[in-house]
């Protein structure tokens, strides 16, 4: 519970800055996946990167830490948007988004994109290369048939 104005304790989304249809649809993804608010460390730091001194000197940025029972800890940095309301929002999301992952065993769009990376910046075989050189080679010979024919 956060303490809200006039003294009243509130619970940590219910000033967020997110619509009321998402941020229950949140909580209802929390509660599918077993997360409680009082399971949840949470800090604020100093954000960093582009944005300059504003981004800087507020403490906008937001750290989740939530450790399952019999699970490994999952840890969650946010820092997307200037609103601290919109970055709590956000990582409560993530962590959700990845809990979900560890427990239906899906990959994510983010290692997708990791592996794609990876392949696309992995040596080729020497079978490949020849292969590839070859290709060249082959549409290179066809090229030079389409030219002229030089009359003497």
């Amino acid at each position: 519970m956060v303490p809200g104005p006039h003294g009243k304790g509130t619970t940590a989304m219910a000033e967020n800055a997110q619509g009321s249809a998402k941020e229950e649809r949140l909580r209802q993804r929390m509660e599918e996946l077993g997360i409680l608010e009082e399971d949840l460390v949470e800090k604020f730091v100093q954000g960093g990167g582009p944005g300059g001194q504003k981004i800087n000197k507020t403490a906008s940025c937001v750290c989740l830490h939530y450790e399952p029972a019999g699970g490994a800890a999952i840890d969650v940095k946010c820092q997307r948007t200037r609103s601290l309301a919109l970055n709590r929002y956000y990582a409560r999301w993530e962590l959700c988004e990845r809990l979900a992952e560890r427990i239906e065993g899906e990959r994510s769009l983010r290692q997708q994109e990791a592996e794609k990376i990876r392949r696309q910046k992995r040596r080729r075989s020497r079978r490949q290369k020849a292969k590839m050189l070859a290709d060249k080679h082959h549409q290179s010979e066809k090229k030079a048939a389409r030219r002229r024919v030089e009359q003497e």
